[in-house]
């Protein structure tokens, strides 16, 4: 039996609606000794992502529902405590899907677990605009919104993690770049410190109006976070030819039932100009994984790309952050402290 004691969030029972305390559980588990390529590893950090809301529930998706009783799903950067691995030594730093724990062990050849190359930016940005999240915004802005020099790009949740990204490679990319958010301080922080053109605030009450003034020549491309009414917005100024990434639609993860919910898809195509959509997962492109995260961490060490951070600490604050960030109460990448090295 190892040494150390883990302690794991564990879901209780499937929401209905916006989660409640009661759907989650935290519970001491035991460690098993390490066998043969097996590593024990400490979660440093933990990711919050808006996903984790449907993987609660028990519906069809892209990946397999949490079961009741099973550990809620999340990336982590963690330190090896043990190895019996050739491949991993006593204090690698990685990134593994490792859930929402303080300790866990892996096989060394589990998928989506890598070796963190550091290069003198904080560990944390592994999870966020150096890791998943900014490959999301990377893969979904350049491989399916095809940015070209003089495009309108929209992105909603435009202070968020991943709006927040793809906002700056727009401007990388010669777009003009119009952000959608909720409320004055976020709106301005997206335009002073983020550079993008202009912001909308969907909090104003004038979003069709605001949103059409912000662009005049219509949108080229949409980035998709949020769905619903801004995704309605949106719609009626998409140009011929203009292409959205769905990253997912926010607004109604805490639907009591997804299936009835009106979909980006569905609204999209009553558009004058239908767009090319689709919905999409960064790890259609996972074969490119290192090669993006060291090109996205280079360009946040030079201060090519900023961010900011919301952070809770230790696994019992994970459920609450989790449930603000759900409700927009975070401010830029959702992120649990669970040890300090």
């Amino acid at each position: 039996m190892s040494q150390y004691v883990n302690r794991a969030v564990v879901l209780a029972k499937r929401p209905n609606g916006e989660p409640q305390n009661d759907d989650f559980r935290i519970e001491e588990q035991p460690l098993s000794e390490l066998a043969e390529g097996e590593i024990l590893v400490r979660t440093l950090w933990l990711s919050l992502d808006p996903y984790m809301r449907p993987r609660m529930n028990d519906m069809k998706s892209y990946a397999a529902p949490t079961p009741i009783g099973g550990i809620m799903t999340g990336e982590v950067v963690g330190v090896v405590m043990e190895s019996r691995s050739a491949n991993y030594a006593v204090g690698d730093r990685i990134t593994a899907y490792g859930g929402w724990q303080e300790y866990f062990v892996k096989p060394d050849d589990a998928p989506m677990m890598y070796k963190i190359q550091e290069t003198g930016i904080p560990l944390q940005a592994y999870l966020g605009a150096a890791g998943m999240t900014g490959r999301t915004a990377y893969f979904g802005l350049t491989e399916i919104g095809k940015p070209q020099q003089g495009d309108t790009l929209v992105v909603s949740a435009a202070s968020g993690a991943v709006g927040g990204i793809v906002g700056q490679l727009g401007k990388m990319h010669g777009c003009k770049v119009i952000g959608i958010a909720g409320g004055s301080e976020k709106c301005k922080f997206v335009v002073e410190e983020l550079g993008f053109d202009a912001c909308v605030d969907y909090k104003a009450g004038n979003l069709e109006k605001d949103l059409q003034q912000a662009c005049p020549n219509g949108i080229d491309i949409y980035f998709e976070n949020v769905g619903g009414d801004v995704t309605r917005a949106v719609a009626t100024l998409l140009n011929e030819g203009s292409r959205v990434p769905i990253c997912g639609y926010v607004s109604n993860y805490n639907d009591t039932d997804l299936s009835k919910v009106q979909t980006p898809q569905d609204i999209l195509a009553t558009s004058p100009h239908p767009p090319t959509a689709r919905f999409f997962v960064q790890t259609e492109w996972q074969e490119q994984h290192q090669q993006t995260t060291q090109k996205l961490a280079q360009w946040i060490k030079d201060g090519k790309l900023v961010y900011r951070e919301s952070i809770a600490e230790g696994i019992e604050q994970s459920i609450p952050a989790f449930q603000g960030m759900l409700t927009g109460k975070n401010f830029g990448k959702q992120l649990v402290l669970i040890a300090a090295e």
